[in-house]
Formats: structure tokens, sequence, C-alpha cells
């Protein structure tokens, strides 16, 4: 039986700690599509959710102002072809023409196929890792849009008071 030094046995166990704590994407619920056009919003929600809790961040709701906004978004990326957060319209500007007056934040990706990938994606991200399991935001909006020749674009936006930023 080898002999483990004290320190080689707290560095496999911190070893051990960490990749329990790196994100994770859970299995995909039974029988959801890979086309995006076939998702349904308690699909989308609960891909969302699976998502947070197995990284430890509450569920959000869903927001049909906040979806709106990114619509908006994914169809301007789609048709421009381009992938930015300010294609002529900020952010800001968006959510308050969809109604939506507290603090936000997106995310945005293009030519992932699926919800998955584009959440995993994001994962890998730390800026949008960090939107997608932030316990500040409370509430989410997701869309995609197609460009003539097929590629996707994706936007989520999440969204909640603006007192949970203040220290």
């Amino acid at each position: 039986m080898p002999h483990y030094s004290r320190r080689a046995f707290l560095a496999l166990g911190a070893t051990g700690l960490l990749a329990a704590c790196a994100s994770t994407m859970p299995p995909l619920p039974a029988k959801m599509s890979d086309r995006p056009e076939d998702l349904t919003r308690e699909q989308i929600v609960s891909t969302i959710n699976a998502v947070r809790s197995a990284n430890g961040a509450p569920a959000w709701t869903y927001n049909a102002a906040l979806e709106a906004a990114a619509r908006s978004q994914a169809r301007l990326m789609a048709r421009q072809d381009k992938l930015s957060h300010d294609l002529g319209v900020t952010l800001r500007q968006r959510v308050s023409e969809a109604g939506y007056l507290l603090a936000v934040g997106e995310n945005l990706a293009k030519g992932y196929k699926t919800l998955p990938e584009t959440i995993d994606g994001w994962l890998n991200s730390q800026g949008h890792r960090n939107t997608l399991l932030s316990p500040k935001f409370l509430e989410f909006g997701l869309a995609f849009a197609r460009t003539n020749s097929g590629k996707l674009y994706w936007a989520m936006i999440a969204g909640g008071p603006y007192e949970a930023w203040r220290p």
C-alpha cells in the first residue's frame, strides 16, 4: 500500500473537490429535439434551470418581455450575419422597448446547432458563465434566429432587480 504525505493527501482531496465543482451540463430531458424550432418554452426553462441547478444556482422564471428583446437581437444578428451586442440598438434600448426596465445581462452565441451546445459554449466562457449562473438575475428570455444560409444566432437575456447589484 503506497504511503502518501499529508500534503499529497490534501492535494488529492482538493483536486476531487475542484472536479466536483466543475461546470456540468446535465443530460437532456427525454424527447428533446435537436432542432431549435421544435423546442417548447417548458423545454427551454427546464434545460436552463437544470444547468443552473447542477451548478448550484437557483431556478429562473421565464419572461416574455426578455424573450422579445432576445428575439429582436437574434434576428438582427442573423440579418447582418454578425455576432455583436450592439448592432445599432443597445441592450438597454432593446429591453426598454420590450417593456423591461430592470437590470439585465446578455449572452450571445453563433453557430451552435442546439440549445445544449449553446449552453455548453456559455459555460466554457467565464463572462457568459457568470451571466448564466448569476444568482442576482431572477428571470430570462431566450431566442434564436437563422441566417438565409441556416447559421444559428442565439440570444439569452437575464434580468432582475437593480438592488441585487448594489453593495
